[in-house]
């Protein structure tokens, strides 16, 4: 727990953390869903997320000794609210993690079939475990390198396409490459408000994870100065890897002709010729999931150790290695992902389980996420005079607050319209209800341990 990532890595982590894996395994889903309508849905999720992620930038430089969500929620809403944040947080990754550890297991099967699907699975927890161990600033560095993978995969995607429209390129079943095909079939909005709407529920998981920039301001050189940095280049981001890389994508390939279960990535390579597209696309998913997966295992680990300071989880996870890493935490967090492939046995398809979690994953993210808009809504009642002091202030204030907690609930609204992702929400409420009984639990064990110490001073 010591500020020892750099200004690159505080950038490419926050990069990273904007192009999740749902942008590779999901968006040919949501352009059968939404259509060229899916590029106004991608922009509106990350138009709304900039100021969670303000508001968020505010909270943490306004108290410097705030290592967290749990920190910032904690004081600004009470013992309670920590505990729910700093768990359910934690769940929010270990859910996502799983996802992330059984598709890299799918993934290598690319190259070697015949080796057991749970032998990369062990390989690659045990990988980022041990990486992780050594100390923050390899995280940093491991996160820097997978960043940087899925930005040379998304430019060289958008400079492909654009080659592909200037030059009018004619794949080989006769669609010329052309910004027209955008509206050309249909308008924007070939299946209207509904298709529209439909788009929200898979694209908001492409965005899980951009908050991570958070978890690492505690451990970051210069936050005043690195924190606003990467958070303010995120329009920027989301402009440049969702929005182009969607209009490559639909200017080469047709709307209609974009398969659900197929990554877009894949198919326009190849009608550009390039023979190795599979094996290169496979190899940056792969990457993508295990990015995704390494920033679960940092943040479940930071998030165990501000837990246990708080008296909300055992003992054990506050203990520092030598480096200053969380390493029980680390370790725990590990068992849960390899306990977790166990989903796959339970749900025997993968496509179905993926999206059962996936799901769960990213209405939770949205829980986390209102709760930092609700501290936001605390801190200026209650600590209005840090907020005129702060150098940072969210634009907007308590109205964009209010704005985008009315769109979060909208997307829980649209999550129950279909029946694959209308499951999460059975799920969810099984997990609060948990949290809330074990609370009862802690706050009893407190109780019983002041009372002892009460004792003893008479």
């Amino acid at each position: 727990m010591q500020r020892s990532l750099s200004n690159r890595h505080i950038q490419l982590i926050a990069i990273g953390g904007a192009i999740g894996t749902g942008l590779f395994m999901g968006s040919g889903k949501t352009i059968s869903l939404a259509g060229p309508s899916i590029i106004f849905v991608y922009m509106i999720i990350g138009f709304m997320l900039f100021f969670v992620m303000r508001a968020m930038g505010e909270l943490l430089l306004s108290n410097l000794n705030y290592k967290s969500f749990i920190d910032f929620s904690a004081d600004l809403l009470g013992p309670m609210a920590g505990y729910f944040m700093g768990w359910t947080y934690w769940f929010c990754w270990i859910v996502t993690g799983i996802a992330d550890v059984i598709a890299i297991s799918g993934y290598t099967q690319f190259w070697f079939p015949n080796v057991p699907l749970w032998l990369p699975a062990l390989g690659c927890v045990a990988l980022l475990l041990s990486l992780n161990l050594i100390t923050v600033k390899m995280f940093g560095e491991l996160e820097f390198w997978f960043a940087m993978i899925k930005i040379v995969a998304i430019c060289a995607l958008v400079c492909t396409g654009l080659y592909m429209v200037v030059t009018a390129y004619q794949s080989p079943v006769g669609h010329t490459a052309s910004l027209g095909n955008l509206w050309n079939d249909g308008g924007m909005f070939p299946h209207g408000v509904m298709g529209f709407f439909a788009g929200f529920q898979i694209a908001v998981f492409a965005f899980v994870g951009i908050e991570l920039a958070g978890t690492t301001a505690a451990e970051t050189k210069n936050p005043e100065r690195n924190l606003p940095r990467a958070i303010n280049s995120i329009p920027l981001r989301i402009i440049m890897f969702y929005v182009f890389a969607l209009i490559a994508i639909l200017a080469v390939t047709p709307w209609r002709d974009v398969v659900a279960d197929k990554s877009p990535f894949v198919e326009l390579f190849m009608l550009a010729g390039l023979p190795a597209a599979a094996g290169i696309i496979n190899f940056v998913v792969l990457t993508s999931a295990a990015s995704s997966a390494n920033s679960g295992v940092f943040s479940t680990s930071r998030m165990l150790y501000g837990l246990a300071l708080e008296g909300d989880a055992p003992g054990k996870f506050k203990h520092l290695s030598r480096r200053a890493v969380p390493s029980n935490g680390l370790i725990f967090s590990c068992i849960c992902l390899l306990a977790g492939a166990l989903v796959i046995y339970l749900i025997p398809n993968l496509m179905e389980a993926f999206t059962l979690i996936t799901t769960v994953s990213a209405t939770l993210f949205m829980f986390v996420w209102s709760m930092i808009l609700l501290s936001y809504l605390a801190y200026r009642k209650n600590r209005a005079h840090l907020h005129l002091a702060s150098r940072y202030k969210m634009p907007g204030g308590k109205v964009m607050v209010w704005v985008c907690l009315t769109f979060f609930a909208f997307i829980l609204v649209l999550l129950a319209l279909e029946d694959d992702t209308r499951q999460a929400r059975y799920v969810v409420p099984g997990w609060f209800v948990l949290l809330a009984l074990a609370y009862r639990s802690i706050v009893r064990n407190k109780q019983r341990i002041a009372l002892r110490a009460c004792k003893a001073d008479l």
